[in-house]
C-alpha cells in the first residue's frame, strides 16, 4: 500500500511548471517520432546508395540515440512503457537512500561551521540590521513582535509555579531585611531634606481646619464637662479664651520655622534615628511590626495576587499600540538601529556573534539536519516524489533527449559518410 502524500497543495506555479514540463515532453517525442517516419518512409522508397541513404542514415542513428535517451530519462522515474525491467524505476525505489544522501549533503557541503562562518561574516549583518531597525516602519513591527513575544510568554508559563515563586522570594527578600536601620536612614533622608518642615506644616494646617470644622461640638462638649454650677457666660469665656490661645499657639507654630517645639520635635525625630539604627530594643520591635505586617490578610491577599495584576498589566500593555510599555519597546529598537549604524565595533561584534552563535548551533546538531531531511523524504510516496522530482528537473532531462537525438543523427550522418568513402 502506497505511503499517504506528504507534498502538499499544488501551487500555480507547480502547476505552470508541470505544464512546461508536458511541452517539453511533447517536443522531444514529436522529434523523435519525425526521425522515426522519416525513416521508415525512406527505407520503403529504397533510396540507399543516393543522397537520400544520407538522410536515411541520419534519421535511423537519430531515432536510435532518442530512443536511447527517452529510456534512460524515463527509466530515472518509472518503468519504461510499464515494463519492471531491472535498474529502472530509480528515483521511486531508492527514495529514502536519496533522501539520506542529500540530507547528508546538504549537511556537509551548506551547513557546516566553515562555510556558515565564512558566510556570515562576509554578510554585514551588523550594518543591515541598523539599517533596519533605524525605518519607524521596522521598529513599530519590531515593537509589535515584542509585545507578542511578552504576551506569549506570560501565556505559556505556569501560574501557580511563577505566584509561588513570588511570594517566596518577597517573603525572604523582606524577611532578610533589617527593617529599622533602613527606617533610621529614611528619617535622616526626611530631616537632612527639610521635608519634616512640611509634614509638620501639613499636620498644623490639618489641626487647624479641624479646630475651625468642629468649634460648635467643642463648645457643647465643655458643657457637658462644665460643672452643673458654673454660668454659661463663664464657660463661654473659658471656651473662647481656650480656643483663642489654641488657635494662636498653632499660627505661631506654623509661622515660626524657629520656633522652640520646631526645634525640639526635630531633635526627638533625630533621636528617634538613632534609635533606630543603634537599639536593640528598637530593632527588636520593628522586627514585630514588621513580621505583624506580613500576616496581616490585606498584605497576605496583595502578595497572593500580585502575579495576576502583573501579567494582566503586561499582558494589556503588549496588545496596546498606544501603551508605554510597547513605546518603550519601539524606542529601544530605534535607538539600538542608530547605534549599530553608527558604530563601526558593535557592527563587528554583531557580525561575530551572529556567526558564533549560527556556527555554534550547526556544531551542536551535528547531523540533525540531516536526519530531518532523510526523514522527511521517508515520509513521502515514492511516486508522488518521483513526480514533484521530474516536475522540478524533468525540463532539461527533455534537452537531453532533444540533444541525443540531433547529436543521433548527426552522428549517423558523419558515420555513413565515411562508409561511402571507404567503401
Amino acid at each position: 500500500m502506497a505511503a499517504p502524500s506528504m507534498l502538499g497543495t499544488k501551487g500555480p506555479e507547480d502547476l505552470a511548471t508541470a505544464r512546461e514540463l508536458r511541452r517539453m515532453k511533447s517536443g522531444a517525442t514529436s522529434l523523435l517520432v519525425v526521425a522515426a517516419v522519416v525513416f521508415v518512409v525512406l527505407r520503403i522508397q529504397g533510396f540507399e546508395g543516393t543522397v537520400w541513404g544520407y538522410v536515411e542514415a541520419a534519421a535511423e542513428a537519430a531515432m536510435v540515440g532518442g530512443l536511447a535517451d527517452w529510456f534512460a530519462v524515463t527509466a530515472l522515474f518509472q518503468h519504461p512503457l510499464g515494463l519492471p525491467i531491472p535498474h529502472t524505476a530509480i528515483i521511486p525505489k531508492r527514495k529514502d537512500e536519496i533522501g539520506r544522501s542529500l540530507g547528508s549533503f546538504v549537511q556537509g557541503y551548506f551547513l557546516n561551521s566553515e562555510v556558515l562562518e565564512g558566510r556570515l561574516k562576509d554578510a554585514g549583518i551588523g550594518a543591515r540590521l541598523g539599517d533596519w531597525l533605524v525605518d519607524p516602519i521596522n521598529a513599530n513591527a519590531a515593537g509589535r513582535q515584542l509585545g507578542a513575544i511578552v504576551s506569549g510568554i506570560t501565556d505559556v508559563l505556569a501560574d501557580e509555579e511563577i505566584q509561588a515563586g513570588i511570594e517566596e522570594a518577597l517573603q525572604t527578600r523582606i524577611e532578610e531585611l533589617n527593617v529599622a536601620p533602613l527606617a533610621g536612614r529614611a528619617v535622616d533622608f526626611v530631616v537632612d531634606g527639610g521635608h519634616h518642615e512640611a509634614i509638620l506644616d501639613a499636620s498644623l494646617s490639618g489641626v487647624s481646619n479641624v479646630l475651625d470644622e468642629n468649634k460648635a461640638i467643642l463648645r457643647k462638649r465643655l458643657t457637658t464637662e462644665s460643672p452643673w454650677w458654673v454660668p454659661e457666660p463663664v464657660d463661654d469665656v473659658v471656651f473662647d479664651r481656650l480656643y483663642d490661645g489654641m488657635s494662636r499657639f498653632l499660627t505661631d507654630l506654623a509661622g515660626q520655622p524657629n520656633h522652640e517645639l520646631r526645634k525640639n520635635l526635630e531633635k526627638q525625630v533625630r533621636e528617634l534615628s538613632d534609635q533606630l539604627k543603634t537599639s536593640p530594643r528598637m530593632q527588636e520591635r520593628a522586627e514585630q511590626v514588621k513580621e505583624e505586617f506580613l500576616e496581616h490578610p490585606d498584605v497576605r491577599e496583595w502578595i497572593g495576587e500580585l502575579w495576576a495584576n502583573i501579567k494582566t498589566a503586561l499582558v494589556e500593555a503588549s496588545n496596546d499600540p498606544e501603551s508605554e510599555l510597547r513605546l518603550r519597546f519601539e524606542e529601544v529598537v530605534l535607538s539600538g538601529g542608530r547605534r549599530l549604524q553608527a558604530d563601526k565595533a558593535l557592527q563587528v561584534k554583531v557580525d561575530r556573534w551572529v556567526a558564533g552563535a549560527v556556527t555554534y548551533v550547526a556544531n551542536q546538531s551535528e547531523n540533525e539536519v540531516a536526519d530531518l531531511i532523510a526523514s522527511t523524504v521517508e515520509k513521502w510516496d515514492p511516486d508522488d516524489t518521483s513526480k514533484l522530482i521530474e516536475q522540478q528537473v524533468g525540463r532539461d532531462l527533455q534537452f537531453i533527449r532533444i540533444n541525443g537525438t540531433v547529436v543521433g543523427g548527426v552522428a549517423g550522418l558523419v558515420i555513413h559518410a565515411i562508409a561511402q568513402l571507404i567503401g
